[in-house]
């Protein structure tokens, strides 16, 4: 959630990142009322416990003859006093609403607009050029005995599969290379768990408009993470972290749920757009002064990933309306995908500054041991989907698909043939 404070100061800023995400601007006036009202009743209730104590004294001095009326007046004023404590608690419960529905406030620069309005910050590699009709990864994936969709929906229903005999090792060893690529810059790597309380879910800021994308366990009232971030991001809630040394940085290696929900029809065939899939996604805890630099360094390590598997691709700043509710600020890369002749995603990054320690209660102490509330950020090292850009852009003219040099110890060969 957005910092109050922040808010109160510039009011204009946050109207202005509302528009910027095609969000409503009246909110913020909503949360400024709700704010006003809640600190009304914090002081109405506090002048009222004020008022108690002092009357408590007098009572206990009072002559006899006094006490009763003065009794009467103590009993008045209990009552005031527990309609002014439940008339905060419904102001608490107002103002923390009213802050909930006002997603992050867009870094300054960010573009405008939706999904089709980002920036094209820097294309990296030659597309590639086949003498031969280029096959999709779908075909190449079935034809080689890497992927099975339709024992996949047999199983599981749509968008589910198998990942076979090297398929499995292309998928394995691209994670390694990835979890290898962390560690070596200082990342802790973890295997976190895939079910998650609400109130991490939540605090992550993935039960808001994305809510329907999310599988929820209702016997045990536990979410199906669709990243690793969220319980990454819920691994130090509630704690002061030290952070004098510079940021504590985790990599998450899970399996990860979504429902797809809205998204029936489009990108249906093969693996792009599926409903399980695996992932090592980095996550930084810093302090919000080091969180632009931070970002710079994930985008650095998600690069040299992308260059490892060999594929052309592109660096765009994500539109404000295109953002999560929780990121100031995110870079895509996105490899060329030759049979869409597109680009499409295979990373992110995004800067999510105070919004969801705030909510997850993660802080540090600053130079003066005031404890601070910490930033987070998070990024894609390596996921399922990165399968379709390495089949596609690396076939041959036999129907083989070359395997890029980083993967080729994990995998155990060169070359991907038909069994």
């Amino acid at each position: 959630m957005i910092d109050l404070k922040f808010l109160r100061e510039n009011p204009d800023v946050v109207r202005e990142s509302q528009r910027t995400r095609g969000e409503d601007p009246a909110l913020v006036d909503a949360l400024l009322a709700a704010d006003e009202a809640r600190r009304a009743a914090v002081l109405a209730g506090d002048n009222l416990r004020a008022e108690q104590k002092a009357l408590g004294k007098k009572v206990g001095q009072a002559a006899p003859e006094d006490r009763p009326a003065l009794l009467e007046g103590a009993k008045e004023l209990a009552q005031k006093v527990k309609d002014a404590e439940a008339a905060q608690h419904e102001a608490d419960a107002a103002l923390d609403a009213a802050q909930r529905a006002i997603s992050n406030v867009v870094q300054e620069g960010a573009p405008a607009g939706g999904e089709d309005d980002f920036i094209t910050l820097e294309t990296v590699g030659e597309l590639p050029t086949f003498d031969f009709e280029a096959k999709d990864h779908l075909e190449l994936g079935e034809s080689l005995g890497l992927i099975d969709m339709e024992r996949g929906a047999k199983v599981s229903g749509a968008r589910f599969y198998f990942l076979t005999g090297f398929g499995a090792m292309l998928q394995l060893g691209m994670l390694q290379l990835a979890a290898q690529k962390a560690m070596a810059n200082g990342f802790t790597m973890m295997i976190p768990p895939v079910l998650v309380r609400p109130e991490i879910m939540k605090g992550t800021g993935f039960l808001g408009q994305h809510a329907e994308e999310v599988y929820h366990l209702e016997a045990d009232d536990l979410y199906l993470v669709g990243t690793s971030e969220v319980p990454l991001a819920g691994y130090h809630s509630g704690e002061i972290l030290d952070l004098a040394s510079g940021p504590k940085r985790y990599a998450g290696w899970s399996s990860c749920f979504r429902r797809e929900a809205g998204s029936y029809g489009k990108d249906t065939r093969g693996i792009i757009r599926v409903h399980q899939f695996d992932k090592v996604e980095m996550f930084t805890y810093c302090r919000p002064e080091d969180a632009d630099a931070e970002h710079q360094r994930l985008l650095a390590w998600e690069r040299e990933m992308l260059a490892a598997i060999e594929v052309p691709y592109r660096v765009i700043d994500v539109a404000g309306g295109d953002l999560g509710s929780s990121a100031a600020r995110k870079f895509d890369c996105e490899a060329w995908v030759p049979t869409q002749q597109a680009y499409r995603e295979l990373s992110s990054t995004s800067n999510c500054t105070t919004f969801q320690a705030r909510r997850l209660s993660v802080r540090y102490r600053d130079e003066n041991g005031k404890p601070q509330t910490a930033a987070t950020l998070n990024g894609t090292l390596a996921t399922t989907r990165w399968l379709v850009a390495i089949l596609e852009n690396h076939q041959q003219a036999d129907g083989s698909v070359r395997v890029p040099a980083a993967l080729q110890p994990f995998v155990g060969t060169d070359v991907l043939r038909a069994p």
